[in-house]
């Protein structure tokens, strides 16, 4: 039987980086290539055996809750056409895990998205599963969270080596390492500098929290931004039981920011055998000529 039955994917950011595009369409629902990030992230949960979804989301989001029910209009078009493989598709999406949602009401921080999941989670481990990243992996990488949680029973921080100047853009680990893989969490600095950070393991957006994290939450005050970090919310955790960082194997894509938007639709079409060449042959154009 697996212990962690259900996962909560955090959406309810404004995604101000990408406006004009997101000032009516969620960012999670950009697409990679032509399928929305959002898919990607449900389809890894799903692949790590959980079939219970809490997605947050928020104001103007409602595209979301439309890309995973069904279009009976659209599928019906796509049946008289006998396009099976579409069809097929979309139906999958309305079928593919029992997802539910909720709305933050205001935009207070990671943290205060946690804290929704309250009721929905009960006294179970839950996986978070941050709705702007995807992680591309053999093994899907809240899966390898998952087998370590089960043979550990603790809060795991799924995490990822950086290079050194990339160091400050991201929540920082440091601890007692137990193995090539496992470390026991001793600090956690948001965004420090090269010279203060503790390590160069960086929190990758993946998580098994235990349902401890929301006393720790209630005990958090608002912090940067006035927000309720979820940073902070697990410096208050390592008080009362141990938090343990898995270096995930695989390569995460933020899909946060432009650049890397731009970079992770370019990795995942040349992964497509229909893209693969002529890409490669345009790119190659391309930098010939910027030369």
């Amino acid at each position: 039987m697996q212990i962690v039955r259900k996962a909560v994917i955090p959406a309810a950011g404004l995604g101000t980086r990408f406006l004009p595009a997101t000032k009516a369409q969620p960012k999670e629902m950009l697409p990679i290539i032509d399928t929305p990030t959002i898919q990607l992230v449900v389809q890894e949960a799903v692949d790590s055996g959980i079939d219970d979804i809490l997605i947050i989301s928020g104001k103007g989001k409602r595209a979301i809750e439309d890309h995973f029910d069904r279009n009976i209009e659209l599928e019906t078009h796509l049946q008289d056409r006998q396009d099976s493989e579409r069809y097929n598709e979309i139906r999958h999406l309305a079928d593919m895990a029992n997802i539910h949602f909720i709305r933050q009401k205001e935009f207070n921080g990671l943290g205060d998205a946690i804290q929704y999941a309250r009721h929905h989670v009960g006294d179970e481990p839950f996986a978070v599963l941050l709705g702007d990243c995807i992680i591309d992996s053999v093994i899907p990488a809240t899966q390898q969270l998952i087998d370590n949680y089960n043979q550990y029973r603790q809060t795991i921080i799924g995490v990822e080596e950086v290079a050194k100047e990339n160091i400050s853009r991201y929540g920082i680990v440091g601890g007692e390492r137990l193995s090539d893989h496992i470390m026991q969490v001793k600090k956690m600095i948001e965004k420090p500098s090269p010279r203060e950070a503790p390590s160069n393991l960086a929190v990758a957006g993946r998580y098994i929290l235990t349902p401890e994290i929301f006393k720790a939450l209630d005990q958090t005050a608002r912090g940067k931004a006035n927000e309720i970090q979820l940073t902070d919310a697990l410096r208050i955790l390592m008080h009362h039981e141990n938090i343990i960082a898995y270096t995930i194997e695989g390569k995460r894509h933020d899909i946060g920011n432009q650049l890397d938007f731009i970079k992770t639709t370019i990795e995942y079409a040349l992964k497509r055998k229909e893209f693969k060449k002529p890409l490669l042959t345009f790119m190659k154009k391309i930098i010939k000529s910027s030369k």
